[in-house]
């Protein structure tokens, strides 16, 4: 299947297609310094997301987690390093549109590409840039019965805002780094922490482990080798979860259970696209970050190449060549020149800042 290929759900008339320079699928850190390098070149962006609020990852599944290998910010949290680049890209005014799922894109005779959501937003834009992380993510469900009833009350997979643990009897299931780091970030504020794992072995960093560790010999925090098998509670309450270890069943007071089982990665319609893939991801060159199909790029976790590093930091050198290859398709006819935002007083008009 090709990208002209692709089956677009009609809309009634042409003229409620919104125009654009730029298409970008995906509001996360990524997709937004999209934004900022391509508005540096003057093209204009619709950005699209499935979430509800900016932020893609980093807002949505560790918002005061901290980040520690973004340039010149030793320490920095999810949702302050989205509020950080939302503050950069002001000066270009994106448009954006949440809770949207871009359902289908076609290429039109004119080369342009026409992209249709589940929510009915329509646009035509001369570049689509794939910001979209991993695709759609939904948290694994342990195999608890009645887990569901307690979803959003007692049982989170994701801690968006610490001060909403304190005070509660809190139980993490889990050996990765967000059970160890959930673990280490909420145990001030909880009245209990316990961390239960299958096994006394850990998949996450080993300095984690270490500072576990030390606060299980300190008494703070309660660590059992065992499995969940039993929840207890009403009115979507939790009150207690049953742990099965070798020396048998233990109930714990738990008034929050946090399961860290991963996540369940779903491409989703990106995948019905016509573009090529590769277990899941898409390849792209290394000159241009675009895809298989000309006049889409693909930036950040989603793309593929040799030597790709998941970082956001690589998705930022990425959105950099991407805006400069795309400019030369929206203005085909113009001389690109490079400039420095240090010293280039158009820039810094663009910017704001002269």
């Amino acid at each position: 299947m090709t990208i002209s290929e692709v089956t677009t759900p009609s809309v009634k008339d042409e003229q409620n297609f919104v125009e654009t320079d730029v298409a970008i699928i995906g509001a996360g850190p990524c997709g937004l310094f999209a934004v900022f390098e391509l508005g540096l070149l003057d093209l204009k962006c619709h950005v699209v997301d499935i979430l509800d609020r900016p932020g893609g990852q980093c807002a949505e599944l560790y918002p005061e987690k901290p980040i520690y290998d973004v340039p010149a910010l030793p320490i920095v949290t999810g949702q302050e390093l989205t509020d950080r680049l939302l503050e950069q890209i002001k000066p270009f005014s994106p448009v954006f549109h949440f809770n949207e799922r871009i359902d289908a894109l076609s290429r039109e005779p004119d080369g342009r590409f026409r992209l249709v959501s589940d929510g009915g937003i329509a646009l035509l834009a001369k570049v689509v840039v794939i910001a979209a992380g991993g695709g759609s993510f939904t948290p694994k469900r342990p195999p608890l019965d009645g887990i569901a009833d307690y979803e959003g009350s007692s049982v989170f997979y994701s801690v968006r805002r610490i001060e909403t643990m304190r005070g509660h009897d809190i139980v993490i299931v889990g050996g990765g780094d967000s059970a160890l780091d959930w673990t280490l970030n909420l145990q001030p504020v909880a009245k209990s922490l316990t961390l239960v794992h299958r096994r006394d072995e850990f998949r996450a960093a080993p300095h984690s482990v270490e500072k576990m560790r030390a606060l299980v010999a300190d008494g703070k925090v309660r660590l059992l080798i065992g499995q969940a098998t039993k929840l207890e509670g009403a009115d979507g309450k939790l009150a207690s979860v049953t742990i099965k270890t070798s020396d048998g069943e233990e109930s714990l007071p738990c008034t929050a259970l946090l399961p860290f089982f991963g996540l369940t990665m779903k491409l989703g319609p990106v995948a019905n696209w016509g573009l090529n893939l590769h277990e899941n991801l898409i390849p792209v060159d290394t000159e241009r970050f675009e895809t298989s199909a000309p006049g889409i790029f693909a930036i950040g976790d989603i793309n593929t190449y040799p030597g790709k590093l998941k970082l956001i930091l690589s998705g930022f050198h990425e959105a950099a060549l991407m805006a400069q290859a795309a400019q030369k398709i929206v203005y085909p006819n113009k001389k690109v020149v490079f400039q420095y935002t240090t010293s280039s007083s158009s820039l810094q008009k663009k910017l704001g800042v002269k």
